[in-house]
């Protein structure tokens, strides 16, 4: 029993060690991956009439992600309906700084839970039929 680990046990370690080699069964002529495809020689355009961009000016290819998105998905952004035109309307605009003041540590806030939601579910009415329910 002790010589049939023995050999087991030197002969894993020598196939370890042979699949480190260079050479024998395991080796194979591979092709280059920088060698597939020849690089043509940099030259410079014949076409000299290009004018220099404007300093400042937009690149004429760029694009942001959003518009990207939107052409790809829609072709294009969509006129928006009269409700929503409406609605933003009214809303107006956003206070330039409101992303500060929001995630300002001393901004106060309030904690809306179960009783405001309650509140806003509650069934239109005079209140004449409310009722106090006093959790015990």
């Amino acid at each position: 029993m002790r010589n049939l680990k023995s050999v087991i046990l030197l002969t894993s370690g020598a196939a370890m060690l042979a699949a480190c080699g260079g050479s024998g069964l395991f080796n194979r002529d591979r092709p280059d991956e920088m060698a597939v495809q020849r690089q043509a020689p940099l030259v410079v355009p014949p076409d000299f009439s290009l004018t220099p961009p404007a300093p400042g000016a937009p690149r004429p290819a760029d694009n942001n992600a959003a518009e990207q998105a939107l052409e790809a998905l829609f072709g294009g952004p969509a006129p928006r309906s009269q409700i929503e035109t409406s609605t933003l309307d009214r809303a107006g605009s956003a206070a330039p700084s409101i992303r500060s003041t929001i995630g300002d540590p001393a901004t106060n806030t309030v904690a809306k839970g179960r009783v405001t939601r309650d509140i806003i579910a509650a069934p239109e009415g005079d209140g004449a039929s409310a009722q106090t329910l006093i959790p015990g």
